[in-house]
């Protein structure tokens, strides 16, 4: 990468959050606007005198931001004596900003949440810089905006995202803002702190001390996110360090505890200071005085209070759901944090999630307070459970969710590399959001190294899901690359890295094996081909960047993508010496070899990582994720069983990957199939035909799901009318019958157990209407380790052309694939390839 394109990152930077909030800066001195950097020197920074403590720490930063960018700090003061340039932060409560703000535009702020107005005004017969927040965190906000836009990435510092020179940074005319955030309270959850975060933290700060968190502090506000969950499995945040607290309350994050973690107090508190079992039915009194030592630490700060209960460690509380149990255990809680703060608790946030069996509560009955935010939950693998009845009754705490892109559990853990598939993703959360589960959004992101990406699109998406459409998917992901790569390979390495995500999540590599995939339909050499070409390309493109960008390029992407496509290389050569080993071939033992290379390979990539940026982030890839015989864990990294043939001896051949190029189907105006091999594959947005109905759409997602996209009906608040439908047209080779299988995305039965339905006929013969989860209640199903769900019925075709027809009948569901059977079908992962007639 030349300096030139070097340079560029600043206005790629601008792009990369796919924000309404136009670009407001020009990095020439013959711009018109106000100077912020003029010829190396930045204007100074002015926060009134009380002002809140959140928008001078952000000062503070945006000092830090102009010496990364033209090599000097702006002075930081509470006066602006006139003369100079001057940037002056505040929220409109301050008179000072009042006063320097038009009628008109205090009036834009007042009474809002969360919202900044940037506008250059006329003080003095000076021209100030005022950025103006509606609150302090607005005015954080309005801060880190103009910090964004001058190519400062949220990331510079947990990515090592280089910051462009610029001398010259001028501010254009007019006034900017980015309105109020969709989503009220949006955060994250530290959740797998050991062995990465917690050793990395102990080296690093000494354990999770103030130290550490004022990073991520700052992150979660430059992602424009309020909220957090703190580490917890062997950390308490408010007696690990007695500046935690006061820290977040000073820069403006509002804490919360786990879902299984009430009255603002960790699991760690009570094994430290608790008395007695954590069993309310035997020991009342010592949880409420422990409780009640949660809200007296915490009650002058901002926070959102989880009640409810669950048993010691995350686990559910006993046999069975004593309803009666759990409503004394709310209203005790609640009386106390109306005793400690003094008010009714109606004026403190509480949350109550509904996480795993907490679910029951409900279903059997139970109710909160109307204040009270009920957290929804998914399954632990991205698919919500329960969704609140479109036109249902308003709460006044609203609904929440709780999401997951890192899982501790059965059927297996999900710990170590990055496994969203964005698309997946962008469905559940706009799915959420359609039936306005919309005042907290928090999101399991484990260590949160590895997970930056899928962090910043759930931020991006919680401020304004309006903002990322289906169409914007991708743009989204490209853009953010493009911010390390420059604007020529974005799109390259967002493909890649679109296509990591994917792969990861249609098997993660905690459950791959030399098994996962079969060589039919060309499947394991597909699979390592694509996993070797993604590989190539990251490295070439490795290889033109410029060395600033290096760090965090590895980070990123390089390290990652090599990582996983030596997991896979790995698991084939597994696979290549049992197939090879079967036939008595001693070429087995050079994938033998190859298997031992691969398995070494991994812990020297491992290394790698924990040498960047001279070994700021050791520890971060220490997940064990080979060997793995239960849901958790083994304790390290165990090199899968090979087999030798003959003497052992490998035959001194180098081992060939297979290449298999991927023809794509290429963009038809309409498909036509045809049964080869007694079996027909289709990719279900490759229709012939589509009838929309009414306000209805069809919609496809690219990128969704386990092959090609998702084929779904929009918008996701309407009922598809019964004469919507999709049609394929087949030429079958024979009459009889046959097993029509529908393969769709693990949606759950969200709506209250009712299920969803499609309808199915061929040739407008007999059609049968069929839910594919009515009975699902929570328990694991097979989509956790192989994210789809089957649906079979069984049609009687004839010989020659016929049309098949689909209809959904509920909205929220996104049909992948179909692929009928007549007894060709073979073993495999994915589902045969498709069957496209000529």
């Amino acid at each position: 990468m030349n300096k030139k394109n070097f340079l560029t990152l600043a206005l790629l930077l601008v792009a990369v959050c796919c924000r309404a909030v136009e670009n407001m800066v020009a990095f020439s001195s013959a711009a018109a606007g106000f100077a912020v950097i003029e010829s190396g020197k930045p204007a100074d920074i002015v926060v009134p005198d009380g002002e809140d403590d959140a928008v001078s720490i952000a000062a503070e930063s945006l000092s830090d931001d102009f010496m990364r960018i033209c090599g000097t700090k702006a002075a930081v003061s509470k006066t602006w004596n006139g003369s100079g340039r001057a940037v002056i932060a505040g929220t409109i409560s301050t008179p000072y900003i009042a006063h320097l703000l038009s009628s008109s535009l205090v009036k834009e702020l007042r009474g809002k949440w969360e919202k900044f107005i940037i506008t250059t005004v006329n003080k003095g017969g000076k021209s100030v810089l005022l950025i103006a927040g509606s609150d302090r965190r607005g005015a954080v906000y309005g801060i880190y905006e103009l910090s964004r836009q001058m190519g400062v990435s949220p990331w510079y510092w947990w990515a090592d995202v280089p910051t462009p020179v610029h001398k010259d940074v001028r501010v254009k005319p007019g006034s900017f803002t980015d309105g109020e955030p969709a989503v009220k309270y949006r955060g994250i959850f530290i959740n797998d702190e050991w062995p990465c975060f917690g050793k990395w933290a102990h080296a690093k700060f000494g354990g999770f001390k103030a130290g550490m968190y004022k990073h991520l502090f700052e992150l979660i506000l430059r992602l424009r996110g309020n909220y957090m969950w703190p580490a917890m499995w062997s950390s308490a945040f408010f007696d690990d360090d007695k500046e935690n607290g006061p820290l977040a309350n000073r820069m403006g994050i509002v804490m919360g505890t786990s879902h299984h973690e009430p009255m603002q107090l960790n699991q760690q508190d009570w094994k430290r200071h608790g008395h007695g079992a954590w069993n309310y039915a035997t020991n009342r009194d010592g949880l409420k005085d422990f409780w009640r030592s949660g809200i007296e630490r915490a009650k002058n700060w901002e926070k959102v209070v989880t009640i409810g209960m669950r048993g010691d460690g995350d686990t559910p509380m006993g046999e069975g759901t004593d309803v009666k149990l759990m409503e004394q255990i709310v209203d005790d809680q609640r009386r106390i944090i109306a005793d400690v703060t003094g008010r009714p608790a109606s004026e403190t946030p509480q949350l109550w999630a509904l996480y795993k069996e907490v679910q029951d509560y409900y279903d059997h009955g139970m109710r909160v307070p109307d204040d009270v935010t009920l957290l929804l939950c998914d399954d632990n693998w991205g698919n919500m459970r329960r969704l609140p009845a479109l036109g249902s009754t308003p709460r006044k705490g609203g609904y929440g969710l709780y999401y997951h892109f890192d899982y501790v559990g059965t059927p297996r853990n999900s710990k170590w590399m990055n496994i969203t598939n964005t698309p997946r993703a962008w469905e559940q959360l706009k799915l959420a959001y359609a039936h306005n589960v919309r005042q907290l959004w928090v999101v399991n992101v484990g260590d949160l190294k590895l997970q930056e990406y899928p962090v910043q699109f759930f931020m991006d998406l919680a401020w304004n899901p309006e903002a990322i459409g289906v169409n914007d998917i991708q743009r989204h992901t490209d853009a953010f690359y493009a911010a390390l790569v420059g604007q020529k390979y974005g799109s390259e390495i967002g493909s890649v890295m679109a296509d990591l995500g994917k792969l990861n999540r249609s098997v993660t590599p905690e459950n791959l094996n030399a098994s996962t995939f079969t060589f039919n339909y060309e499947e394991w050499p597909r699979m390592v081909s694509q996993w070797n070409d993604m590989e190539s390309k990251v490295m070439k493109v490795r290889a033109t960047l410029d060395n600033r960008v290096l760090d965090a390029y590895d980070e990123l992407v390089a390290i990652p993508v090599r990582a996983c496509a030596n997991l896979y290389r790995m698991y084939y050569a597994v696979a290549e010496n049992g197939r090879l080993a079967k036939e008595k071939s001693q070429l087995a033992n050079d994938w033998a070899d190859e298997v031992k290379r691969c398995f070494v390979k991994d812990s020297l990539i491992t290394k790698e990582y924990h040498a960047l940026n001279g070994g700021k982030w050791n520890y971060f890839m220490a997940q064990t994720h080979i060997g793995y015989k239960s849901w958790n864990d083994p304790k390290y990294n165990i090199m899968p069983a090979t087999v030798r043939v003959g003497d052992g001896k490998p035959t001194g051949r180098a081992v060939e990957y297979p290449v298999v190029a991927v023809k794509p189907a290429g963009q038809r105006a309409s498909y036509n199939f045809a049964e080869q091999d007694r079996h027909v594959a289709i990719e279900a947005a490759h229709t012939t035909r589509r009838k929309a109905g009414g306000e209805a759409k069809w919609l496809e997602i690219p990128g969704f799901g386990k092959t090609l996209s998702g084929l779904t009906t929009w918008p996701q608040t309407v009922t598809p009318p019964e004469d919507m439908y999709v049609e394929y047209d087949i030429d079958f080779a024979a009459e009889g019958n046959v097993h029509v299988v529908l393969m769709f995305a693990p949606t759950l039965n969200f709506n209250d157990y009712k299920g969803l339905r499609y309808a199915v006929s061929l040739d407008g013969m007999n059609e049968r209407t069929v839910n594919i989860n009515k009975d699902y209640r929570g328990e694991l199903g097979q989509w956790q380790k192989n994210p789809i769900i089957e649906s079979r019925t069984i049609v009687k075709t004839r010989k020659g052309r016929s049309t098949l027809r689909v209809k959904l009948l509920d909205a929220g569901m996104v049909l992948e694939k179909i692929v009928i059977n007549r007894g060709g079908v073979k073993r495999s992962y994915f589902g045969p390839t498709e069957t496209l007639a000529d």
